[in-house]
């Protein structure tokens, strides 16, 4: 138990800072081909008001909600399986079919538009959310493969900000694109150019683990594999789901009703504020954009003080990971849910305030990605990818939802009292799931994280069967056994 504690460290900065880069930046380039047609709709709505030469549809408040949401009509549908694809085929190729599979629909949007309206754009948003569903559930996994636990918070939070990066960049560069010379066109055309450059890049500097990777160093090997108390054919086998113990989870169960919250309210703000900016501040689509991606911007750039700060604390031990989980997901809830409340009460003349007041709201919420994001990996590593696709399952399915419920209560875009009802709706949820996460929520790894956790009561069994008077190992000592991690504790008990 002695040696588990003595790992050795590896370079100050390595290849799984790289891994860590490589992510961010995928994340970056498939969020702004998910969420550019925010933007792209009001374009293709109103020529007017960005380049006349490219054509204008006639579709109505419902046709736009649908398009809305018909991403993740796909997206939902691969979640758990990606989860299955990742552990049988490894992040790598997983997440390059995917980047792949979204360029080539980015490209093709344009044409496609053209000859079939929107229902066609809808097929289109469907198949691109059908590979992206694979995303997270990867990402989780590569992150818990190529993360030394002490690292794991840095190098997953930073990833993560890709999330953060490609909202802003969507929502910022749609705009001007769609201004320019190619038009709204072209925001497609940009898209499917800057996932097709990542491909290229993963594919020579990814790898699934630090032992496949050509590129790493022997020392960095050594560490990242120690650091994680892997043995020598870790990654030959594949581990057992415990999908009782999962679904039986009070930790997981939490942690699901306060990723389906955050969902709520942040896909209201993605999917909603360029036609609230539009509809009741009745800004043109350039301004739009602009002042669109500031409450993202804000969310990338307070995303690196949650991170720093996070660091701060853990190191010096003020808090315990727990601690820092319930907190930032309480600042990053309970702030914007009193932000949205005000927000509908603000009109054209205090159109100023109410874009403070959304960027304020949207940028504290990137403390969420600290906050419960992560905690999938802290309850389980060995099924990091599991839990966030199955949580993600679940939790996209409001994305779904909150297009169409916003279709539904904002029949006139110019009245604001039907969007307080929208952002009100919100807040109530941002609230309630906030407090089932500060009740039941934990950055504890579970019992059945182990990787042989569905063996040891079968060992068992066979061992009394064939060897009935063979002396049982006496427990650990409960005093030592609180003194102690779960990992080692789990080691102990197995070496009895």
């Amino acid at each position: 138990m002695t040696s588990l504690s003595k790992v050795p460290k590896g370079p100050r900065i390595g290849l799984r800072h790289v891994q860590s880069l490589l992510l961010f930046l995928g994340l970056t380039v498939m969020h702004i081909a998910r969420l550019n047609v925010s933007v792209a709709i009001v374009a293709m709505t109103n020529a007017a008001s960005t380049n006349p030469n490219f054509p204008e549809y006639n579709w109505t408040e419902r046709h736009k909600s649908y398009i809305l949401s018909s991403f993740y009509w796909g997206y939902i549908l691969t979640l758990c399986p990606g989860s299955f694809l990742c552990r049988r085929f490894g992040p790598k190729i997983v997440l390059f079919i995917a980047s792949c599979g979204t360029a080539v629909f980015s490209l093709i949007t344009p044409w496609s538009i053209s000859w079939g309206g929107w229902q066609v754009f809808c097929a289109i948003r469907i198949l691109q959310g059908l590979f992206q569903g694979v995303i997270f559930p990867c990402v989780n996994e590569h992150l818990a493969m190529w993360s030394p636990p002490e690292e794991r918070n840095r190098l997953g939070a930073f990833s993560y900000t890709g999330t953060d990066c490609g909202t802003v960049l969507a929502m910022f560069i749609s705009g001007m694109i769609a201004k320019g010379a190619m038009g709204w066109p072209g925001i497609s055309y940009v898209s499917g150019a800057l996932c097709g450059a990542w491909c290229i890049l993963w594919l020579i500097f990814g790898a699934n683990n630090a032992p496949e990777s050509r590129f790493i160093s022997e020392a960095e090997c050594k560490y990242i594999e120690s650091s994680l108390q892997h043995n020598e054919d870790f990654h030959d086998r594949i581990i057992p789901i415990p999908w009782r113990a999962i679904c039986c989870s009070v930790p997981f169960m939490a942690l699901l009703v306060a990723r389906c919250s955050e969902t709520w309210g942040l896909s209201t703000l993605q999917a909603e504020i360029p036609s609230y900016m539009n509809g009741v501040l009745n800004m043109d689509i350039q301004s739009n954009a602009v002042f669109s991606s500031l409450p993202f911007l804000a969310m990338w750039l307070l995303s690196y003080v949650y991170l720093i700060v996070a660091d701060v604390l853990l190191k010096r031990k003020w808090l315990s990971l727990t601690a820092v989980r319930k907190l930032f997901n309480t600042l990053s809830f309970w702030i914007p849910a009193a932000a949205l409340i005000v927000i509908g009460f603000l009109g054209e003349d205090h159109s100023n305030v109410a874009i403070a007041l959304m960027t304020v709201s949207v940028g504290v919420n990137s403390g969420a990605t600290i906050g419960s994001s992560l905690n999938t990996i802290d309850l389980s590593p060995n099924h990091a990818g599991i839990l966030i696709g199955l949580s993600n399952t679940v939790a996209n399915v409001i994305p779904i939802l909150t297009p169409l419920i916003a279709g539904v209560i904002v029949v006139d875009k110019h009245d604001r009292g039907q969007w307080q009802i929208v952002f009100g709706i919100a807040a109530v949820i941002f609230f309630v799931g906030n407090c089932v996460f500060l009740i039941w929520g934990t950055a504890q790894a579970q019992p059945w994280d182990a990787d042989d956790y569905l063996t040891p009561k079968d060992a068992e069994t066979c061992s009394e069967k064939r060897a009935p008077a063979q002396a049982i190992a006496p427990p650990i000592d409960p005093v030592l056994e609180q003194q102690i991690s779960w990992p080692e504790r789990y080691t102990a008990k197995a070496m009895d």
